[in-house]
Parts: structure tokens; sequence; C-alpha cells
């Protein structure tokens, strides 16, 4: 590993040309493809309603199916899309910088670009939060990554105390924040307005008020370093070099997924009824797991690829790359589908639908955004919202 960022080497300073193609690797779209079928399915019962919900908020009258489709998702997957999130935008964020430190550019100005970059997700998160989806994740990620700017250009020894600093402080004080605040969470309030003028006025007051409860809680902090010493460790760009590392921590991960979310796992299945203080801790220690659990579902993504390395960028590896190299178009594709369909602002088809039918519907709105990504690829085209963003990051394209 290196012991800092890199220096500059050679061309002119500037911000970096897109990455071609040939220049990315097929670890990090892989892993981008896979964390958004997550994200599908742990967003899609947010969009539910009609239903009355227990003491631990989950929706009542569910069959037998459904209990045991929520079960495996709160086992493998419930607080795990958001982890994966922050271990791949630490990563991104590495990415650009070291581009831009190769070009010449002091660590000043990558942090000037990174800032703006920034201000722009949580402009695109407040929008998408206010018009679509109040579960929106771009916005404290855009804050998260106005803070994670300043570390670009440290070197590994002094990311790594940053990173064990935070570490302590999100299991001491932020996961248990997290945990008290998502078991006193039940559905929006309503302000007896028209439904989506009420969608409106939530999604204004959860974008900042989210942002807010990021920064207190640092809950994915530690993460994004992570995803920096990732980029730096070479593990996702060239796992075929790590290949020991990344299956200990692929295995432990998965052993640490499991454990520590089967107790919520098991009040999703409705097999355990604790008692208030009994939850809390559960959703405190599937919180806590869902740390390792997210950088070890990336290493498996990871040593999937190097698997899959033989098709390169064709068949399924092509397709679920495709949908990586296109995330910000995918994820907002997955709100532009799910919440008209399913809201009651929408065309309503989310009321009393169970969590199998909803999982389904999930699904199948990933396969959507995997076609469109494939259709735009075999285009040779970038997702709109993917120009967009570098269109207000850089500016107009220079001639």
């Amino acid at each position: 590993m290196s012991t800092a960022a890199p220096l500059a080497t050679a061309g002119p300073p500037g911000p970096p040309t897109p990455i071609t193609k040939a220049e990315r690797s097929l670890a990090p779209d892989i892993a981008r493809g896979f964390m958004l079928l997550f994200i599908a399915l742990a967003n899609v019962p947010v969009h539910l309603w009609g239903m009355s919900l227990d003491k631990y908020n989950h929706n009542t009258g569910q069959s037998a199916a459904d209990h045991i489709a929520y079960f495996i998702e709160q086992l493998l997957i419930a607080e795990r899309s958001r982890p994966m999130f922050a271990v791949l935008y630490g990563f991104g964020i590495a990415i650009m910088a070291s581009r831009m430190f190769a070009r010449g550019m002091d660590a000043k100005g990558v942090r000037k670009i990174l800032r703006r970059r920034s201000w722009w997700l949580l402009a695109f998160g407040l929008l998408h939060s206010v018009f679509l989806f109040y579960g929106d994740i771009l916005a404290p990620y855009g804050a998260m990554g106005l803070i994670a700017l300043f570390f670009v250009h440290l070197s590994d020894k002094a990311l790594k105390q940053w990173l064990w600093g935070s570490v302590a402080y999100v299991v001491l004080i932020g996961n248990a924040i997290m945990a008290y605040f998502l078991t006193s969470n039940g559905r929006p309030p309503s302000f007896d307005l028209p439904p989506y003028v009420n969608q409106m006025l939530f999604g204004a007051i959860a974008s900042p008020t989210g942002v807010l409860g990021i920064m207190v809680t640092g809950s994915f902090f530690p993460l994004i370093i992570a995803g920096m010493m990732l980029h730096r460790s070479g593990w996702i760009e060239q796992p075929q070099a790590h290949l020991p590392q990344l299956k200990k921590v692929f295995i432990t991960g998965m052993v640490v997924n499991v454990l520590s979310s089967l107790p919520v796992a098991l009040i999703g299945l409705g097999a355990w009824e604790p008692s208030k203080a009994l939850w809390v801790g559960s959703v405190y220690l599937t919180l806590l797991g869902g740390l390792y659990a997210g950088i070890g579902y990336i290493c498996g993504f990871a040593l999937l690829a190097h698997k899959l390395r033989g098709f390169g960028r064709r068949g399924v590896p092509g397709a679920l790359a495709a949908v990586g190299e296109r995330s910000l178009t995918s994820y907002l594709l997955q709100s532009f589908i799910m919440a008209p369909l399913l809201t009651a602002w929408g065309f309503g088809l989310g009321e009393d639908l169970g969590y199998l039918g909803a999982f389904g519907v999930a699904f199948g709105t990933w396969l959507v955004t995997v076609a469109v990504a494939v259709a735009l690829d075999k285009a040779g085209k970038r997702g709109p919202f993917e120009v967009l963003l570098r269109r207000l990051t850089y500016g107009p394209k220079k001639s």
C-alpha cells in the first residue's frame, strides 16, 4: 500500500476525462449492480400503505409466505445496502481524487471539485426526497462527502487513525442513537393534505432531518474511509492479487451478517416478541454487524468478479457492470418506477400488498434498470444523471 495519496505525475492540472470502459475495473461495477438490487429490496416496504403497523413497525395482516420473505430480507439485506453504498461511495471519492492528483491538481483543487460534487448530490437528494421518495440516501452521503473530502490526501496511517476513531464513536454513540430512532419511527405523519402534497411536505422535512441524523450519528463515515482504503490497497480493482484477504473478510463478514441480524429477523418472522429494550438492542446489533457485513459483501462481489473475469463485460457480468456504471441513474430510476406505482399518491398498487409481492415488484424494478442500463451501454451512452452530475461538477465541456 502507498503511504499517501498519489502524487502528480503527468498532464496539465484539471479535471479528469470520463473513465473509459477499458479503464474501468469489473469488480466495483458488479458490486454496484448487486448493491442496487439490495437497495430496491430494502426500500420497497416504505412504499406500501393501507395496513396498520404492529408494535415493531411491521405491516400487519401478512401471510406465512410474507413473513418468510421478510425474515430473509431482514436476515441478509436490511441495514446492509446503505453500508455497501457507503463503502463504494468512499471508493469512488478516492478514485476521482487519485485521477485528479495524477493530472497535477493540488489537494486544495481536488477538495474544491469534490466539495462541489457533494453539494450537488445534496441538491439531487433533496429533490428526490421531496418529489419521489423521502427515504433518499443521496443527500446524507453528499453531506458525508463534504467531511470525507478533507481526508483524500492523508497518509494510510492517518486514515487508519480516523477509521478507528470513527468506529469507536459509531459503536459507542452513533449506532445507539440510530437504533433508538429506528425503533421509535413508524409511518410518516399525515398533514391532512392531498397524498402527493403530503409526500412533498414530509420529503422536504425528511431530507434535512436525515442529513442532520447522519452527521450526528456518523453512521457511515468509517465505511466511507474504509472505501478509500480499499481503493489504495487494490483489493477491489485487482482482486486476483488479494484473494486470501478477500475470502477471509467475505466469510467472516457473512458470519457476522447472519448472527447480528438474526434477532431482528426473528422479530420480523413473528417468532420472537421482545420487550422494547431488547428490540432496541437487537436493532443496535444489526447496525453494528452491518458495518462489517457491508465490507464483507463488497469483498464477495470482488471475488465473484474474479470468477467471472473470463466473460469480461459480456452476458450477466456485463449487464451487472452496465448497471454499476450508471448507478446514480439506476438508483433514481427505481424511485421513478416504484414510487408512482405503489404509493397512495400514485397508482396505489401498494395498498395492502404483502411483503412477498413487494419484493417481487422490487426485483422486477431492478430488472428494468438492468435492461435500461444494457440498452444505454450498447448505444455507447452514459447514464443521463451521471452526465448531468459531471457537467454540474466540472462545468461545460471545453472544446
